[in-house]
């Protein structure tokens, strides 16, 4: 989107003032790429294919008509459908001003534009000049990115309101506002004049699901608004979201959400706080939704994505809870009727400030295991019958997955590390070290004590180890990441068994540094998935 304080007037004002450079860019093949926050200004740029991308809480479609700028302090990631292909262009620069108006960069969001090759054939120069070993050709590079940007700014399509996406946004604004009433592609195609095949597959392809899926999706999350009242009837509920059948209406509810609406409902109607992830993640696992969770696109990726339409207050999950003063503040105006949290991460001020808004109940961190913190959430919620029935799926689970990596991997070996700005560390965390030492009895190494946990390695100490396969996880902020280039290119990492047999599996902070029941579950799910995709 371009900051609508760009006239032609303030146009040339800015550009007068503006320094940018090229800090670097990357051709990156589109699939998953776990959301990560940046530090400088980031322009993402298609080549060809399509995508997914998410900036912040906001997703857009990756396509060749329209680019997409990010400010240092958000976060970005890009995910694709099963069988979508393709390439882009991850630019990131640096901005300066003249002046001493500091203003941020116009360029913001998303940006359509008329499609042309010059763009893709400046970042082609761009990504050649950048990696010559002459410091003349990267000057050229530079140049090429002004160019760039001058070629962006020319073919801004500042009014787009007649082509196709407007005219989609059009009736997705009217899906939002009329979900009540009765909605179908005929007439949804109409309003966007096209036909009503070309606007099933375009509405897919533009919002990645189909336009029926979407109008369950807004009828849901309206209904489960209207359970939080306490004198909410389903009949009239079905009704106000545009079902006509209460009984269907029910049906289609739990096969979406997972448990009937009159279970909805009551979970619903007590105003619980899950104060940290894990309590969220133990939560879950007995089918309970709470109010209020911290959730984020970057610090609780699965969690933002399945349940940010069902928890109505989005606690800040920024770096372990570090905006405690904030939540708090939000806790005080919803007025909750209890808080679940752990009680050992807290900041003294911040357990007296919890104690007057709320009951607070407090999970055992440090002495109780994530099974006996599990049942001490149930018992509380009263729900203990739910969580041996989980704990015995579980363990049905973890037996056979367990029976199938001894089948497949053998004596195999397995090494858990991360990268953390420079450094590397041996890390099973808590959670990783439950479920890949005692559930799983794989054949780590090294064997650890608990004295151990993250411990600082080298690359001389990774090759004594001589690991068959390797789980890697890396800090999604610049500096780690930056590593990870870097440690790529090293003679040393690239002899290592593992590496020369392709068995490096790169796993995300989220499940695998939670400590849940749901984590723990997903942590087991994700390893057989990374490890036997392409079996």
């Amino acid at each position: 989107m371009l900051n609508p304080r760009i006239d032609k007037e303030h146009t040339s004002i800015f550009l007068d003032d503006l320094w940018c450079k090229l800090r670097s860019i990357e051709l990156v093949r589109v699939g998953q790429i776990e959301q990560q926050l940046i530090e400088s200004h980031v322009l993402i740029i298609v080549k060809n294919g399509e995508g997914r991308l998410t900036i912040d809480y906001t997703d857009y479609r990756l396509r060749q008509d329209a680019v997409h700028f990010a400010l240092p302090g958000q976060t970005i990631g890009i995910s694709t459908e099963e069988g979508e292909r393709g390439e882009l262009y991850v630019i990131r620069f640096d901005v300066s001003w003249d002046s001493d108006s500091r203003e941020a960069f116009p360029l913001q969001r998303e940006l359509p534009i008329y499609q042309d090759t010059q763009m893709v054939m400046l970042c082609e120069l761009m990504y050649r000049s950048c990696r010559s070993e002459h410091s003349l050709e990267r000057f050229r590079g530079q140049s090429a990115f002004q160019e760039l940007l001058y070629w962006l700014l020319k073919n801004i399509r500042l009014f787009p309101e007649s082509d196709q996406r407007t005219a989609l946004d059009r009736t997705k604004a009217y899906i939002d506002s009329h979900y009540n009433e009765s909605l179908t592609i005929e007439f949804l195609a109409r309003m966007a004049d096209i036909s009503p095949k070309y606007y099933v597959d375009l509405f897919k392809k533009t919002y990645g699901k189909s336009a029926i899926d979407y109008i369950t999706e807004v009828r849901l999350n309206n209904a489960k608004k209207m359970m939080i009242q306490s004198d909410a009837r389903l009949r009239d509920i079905a009704h106000q979201v545009g079902y006509n059948d209460e009984f269907y209406f029910s049906r289609k509810f739990k096969k979406e959400v997972g448990v009937s609406p009159t279970v909805y409902m009551k979970n619903r109607r007590r105003k619980i706080v899950a104060y940290t992830s894990a309590i969220l993640g133990q939560m879950l696992a007995l089918n309970i939704i709470p109010y209020a969770a911290p959730l984020h696109p970057k610090w609780t990726a699965y969690y933002h994505k399945m349940y940010r339409t069902d928890i109505p207050l989005h606690l800040s999950a920024y770096r372990f809870n570090q905006d405690w003063e904030s939540n708090i503040e939000a806790l005080n105006v919803a007025q909750p009727d209890v808080v679940i949290c752990d009680k050992d991460n807290l900041h003294p001020n911040e357990k007296k400030q919890l104690e007057k808004i709320a009951p607070v109940f407090y999970i055992p961190w440090k002495e109780k295991n994530w099974r006996e913190q599990f049942q001490l959430t149930a018992q509380f919620l009263g729900a203990a019958r739910e969580a041996d029935y989980w704990l015995d799926n579980y363990e049905h689970k973890v037996k056979s997955a367990r029976e199938r990596l001894n089948r497949e991997l053998g004596n195999d070996t397995m090494l858990i590390m991360s990268i953390h700005k420079k450094s590397y560390y041996l890390c099973p965390a808590r959670g990783m070290k439950d479920v890949l030492y005692d559930d799983l009895q794989l054949n780590m190494v090294p064997r650890f004590n608990d004295a151990e946990y993250k411990q600082a390695v080298t690359l001389e100490q990774l090759a004594e180890m001589d690991a068959d396969r390797i789980l890697l996880n890396i800090c999604q902020e610049p500096q780690s990441l930056n590593q990870w280039q870097l440690l790529q290119t090293s003679r040393l990492w690239q002899d290592l068994k593992a590496v020369r047999r392709n068995h490096v599996y790169l796993i995300s902070s989220d499940p695998w540094r939670e400590y849940s029941a749901y984590a723990c579950e997903r942590i087991v799910d994700d390893l057989l998935k990374q490890l036997f995709q392409a079996v």
